[in-house]
């Protein structure tokens, strides 16, 4: 398990660990043990771990088990807090360093590669960086149906009007508005 590797690699204790990252020790336990099932785990103990340990919940969850695939607002929330933390260019240079959008796109995971190539085009665009060309062929993709924000859908529900939609397009970002994807907020993450 690789949450055990690198408590070994970083010659760290779980108690350690738990001190470093306010995941209490009783839960690090039952995750190292087994006992709990990693993709069970709230998003907020995997990103507390995998920060402190330098990894991706990625790398955690894919440890544990090989095509995990989370919800697409956790990626979407994991992706803005890379950003966030990393910096707009070391997370651009990771992505693009270890062509994690590629890697989505063979697996089928459109959404995915191309919120992330989104991200990629949008943060050129704010830092004044031309667009990395490698992707040129999935920049012509497009999702067939637009996808919401969850928030917006449930508004629109419970509102029973298309109105909050349509506000939402007119806000998107134009990156990910390009591909279906209606997102107006990567910035403002808690």
């Amino acid at each position: 398990m690789l949450i055990k590797d690198k408590l070994d690699e970083k010659n760290m204790t779980m108690y350690r660990l738990s001190k470093e990252s306010g995941v209490p020790q009783a839960t690090i336990n039952d995750i190292c043990s087994g006992k709990a099932e990693m993709e069970k785990c709230a998003a907020g103990t995997l990103y507390r771990l995998a920060k402190v340990l330098n990894i991706t919940i990625e790398d955690i969850l894919e440890s544990a088990r090989e095509e995990y695939r989370s919800t697409f607002e956790t990626f979407k929330s994991n992706t803005c807090h890379h950003v966030k933390d990393m910096g707009d260019i070391d997370f651009m240079i990771q992505v693009l360093e270890t062509d994690e959008i590629r890697s989505l796109y063979e697996k089928h995971w459109y959404l995915e590669a191309l919120y992330l190539l989104a991200m990629v085009d949008y943060l050129s665009r704010e830092n004044g960086i031309p667009l990395c060309t490698k992707y040129d062929d999935i920049r012509s993709r497009k999702l067939k149906t637009p996808v919401y924000p969850v928030g917006v859908l449930l508004a629109s529900e419970v509102l029973k009007s298309d109105e909050m939609k349509r506000k939402a397009e007119e806000e998107a970002i134009p990156e990910f508005l390009r591909f279906n994807i209606i997102e107006n907020e990567v910035r403002n993450v808690v």
